[in-house]
């Protein structure tokens, strides 16, 4: 197993990148060795149930939640629940819009997903502004489910997105 300290030396860190000032952060590194990544889950799941306790469900969300999201509700052994873009969801959905750094997005769950009364986890790689995760959150309480944690990979501390949300946060860097 790695230490936390080892997972977090595999984030590759490449400036101006996708453009001039930004210092984006790159995770799928830890993706190239299966054992940072078993190593990632277990602290993740650790974490979650210290935080939120026993939970009912994962909600990862399009399309880096993904990556994370159902190997966590795996290990939790509890379902895992896709939130998607507008459009790529079939059957009945619930919908809910936020702010882009050029205009709104649409984010969407199928009704169904969750069960009324539910204790989920909101899982993604980042928490910047807050915006695409508190959308998660709208959605979650659409259909009558509580989230008891938002959980990431890297927190970008100056933007103060957790300022946006209603659940507690865990990230497992604070950049």
């Amino acid at each position: 197993m790695y230490t936390v300290e080892q997972v977090k030396a595999l984030v590759r860190e490449y400036p101006d990148f996708p453009s001039e000032g930004v210092l984006f952060r790159d995770i799928f590194p830890i993706f190239q060795d299966p054992e940072a990544v078993r190593s990632l889950v277990a602290h993740l799941v650790e974490q979650i149930r210290a935080q939120a306790g026993t939970v009912d469900a994962v909600v990862g969300l399009d399309a880096r939640g993904f990556l994370l999201g159902p190997q966590i509700a795996g290990a939790l052994g509890v379902g895992f629940a896709p939130v998607r873009k507008r459009g790529k969801l079939p059957g009945r959905v619930v919908q809910a819009t936020y702010a882009k750094e050029y205009g709104e997005d649409v984010f969407e769950m199928q009704e169904g997903a969750l069960a009324p009364g539910m204790r989920v986890v909101v899982v993604d790689d980042l928490l910047a502004t807050g915006g695409s995760c508190r959308a998660a959150e709208q959605l979650v309480r659409k259909l009558g489910a509580h989230v008891a944690l938002d959980v990431f990979v890297i927190r970008l501390a100056g933007l103060e997105g957790h300022k946006q949300l209603q659940a507690p946060v865990y990230a497992l860097m604070d950049c």
